[in-house]
């Protein structure tokens, strides 16, 4: 991994964590990140400078990522003015939908009404991969019995059947206390993609807590020892003194088994999509996804995720170099 120039790992997180809150909540709060950069060394100063403004929004799962290379590339384009929002994949789709943004980060594919507002505003956009995650189930360090959990005994824990359940109604042998709940938002692309995974579209339990910001579900299931919850990766990481993690069908979340697709069916690519106009007119933001998809890997890495091969790096580079 490089040795960032500007950047410290504890710089990293810090951030990571203050881009938590990610919802239609925190839009509405007005909840987005500014970074003006810091003056360029000497060395610096040799480089082309630009200047200009770029605006991004979206999933508050890319956030640690896209926020650790906002810092770099402060350090690098001291002109430059990059402003990101965190509002969820649906928040930060609706925005660039209105023309407000340069770039959307998101932790799902984009959907087909998505696609169709954007076609009928007349903005052409391409989707460009960034990093690998995989969704983490936990639960408190004091449940001892939810440690293995099966695709399906998961489906029975998260779908609404009507009735509040309990521990033992999963499996006679554990506790006879009642499951509680902490998911995203439904603006969050990691609800999209649970749902997609796990429900199979079914209503998530209702008595769940539903929150965009990230660090709240963290607290939510670190307060409460029969309660369950997912989330990010790299969320985890930041915080398994207080979480445990759960296997799936008998694997465990690592950067391996995510990277190899083995952490199936949660593991799954993350992605910024770029306004083709911006990239071909706005210089500052072409240049801010160039330095995205040149550190992206590195920065994925550091913040707790897992970095593409390097070849989908180049070929993403080869992609944005056509837009221009």
């Amino acid at each position: 991994m490089k040795k960032w120039k500007y950047l410290t790992m504890t710089a990293v997180m810090g951030s990571a964590l203050m881009l938590g809150a990610c919802g239609s909540d925190s839009a509405q709060n007005g909840n987005n990140t500014e970074t003006n950069a810091p003056s360029s060394s000497g060395q610096d100063a040799a480089d082309e400078k630009l200047q200009g403004a770029v605006a991004g929004d979206g999933s508050s799962t890319v956030a640690p990522i896209i926020e650790a290379v906002v810092e770099e590339y402060a350090g690098t384009q001291p002109d430059v003015k990059v402003s990101v929002g965190v509002s969820g994949t649906g928040g930060g789709f609706e925005k660039f939908i209105a023309g407000e943004t340069d770039f959307s980060n998101a932790s799902r594919h984009i959907k087909d009404e998505e696609k169709a507002k954007l076609e009928q505003a007349g903005i052409a956009f391409t989707e460009l991969p960034l990093a690998y995650d995989g969704i983490s189930v936990v639960v408190n360090p004091e449940n001892d019995w939810a440690k293995d959990l099966t695709v399906e005994q998961l489906k029975k824990i998260w779908v609404e059947d009507g009735k509040a359940k309990k521990w033992s109604d999963i499996d006679p042998s554990w506790p006879d206390e009642k499951i509680v709940y902490y998911s995203p938002g439904t603006d969050s692309g990691t609800y999209d993609y649970f749902d997609e995974v796990i429900l199979d579209g079914a209503d998530l339990a209702s008595s769940a807590t539903l929150s965009e910001d990230d660090n709240m579900l963290v607290q939510g299931v670190a307060g409460d020892k029969n309660a369950i919850g997912f989330f990010g990766y790299a969320y985890y990481l930041e915080n398994k003194d207080k979480l445990s993690i759960v296997n799936v069908d008998g694997v465990e979340p690592t950067n391996k088994t995510i990277e190899s697709g083995e952490y199936a069916p949660l593991s799954r690519p993350l992605f910024v999509y770029v306004k083709n106009s911006a990239m071909k007119d706005n210089e500052a933001a072409y240049d801010f996804i160039k330095f995205t998809l040149e550190n992206g890997g590195d920065m994925a890495d550091a913040v707790g995720y897992v970095s593409l091969p390097e070849d989908e790096y180049s070929k993403a580079l080869k992609t944005l170099e056509g837009l221009k």
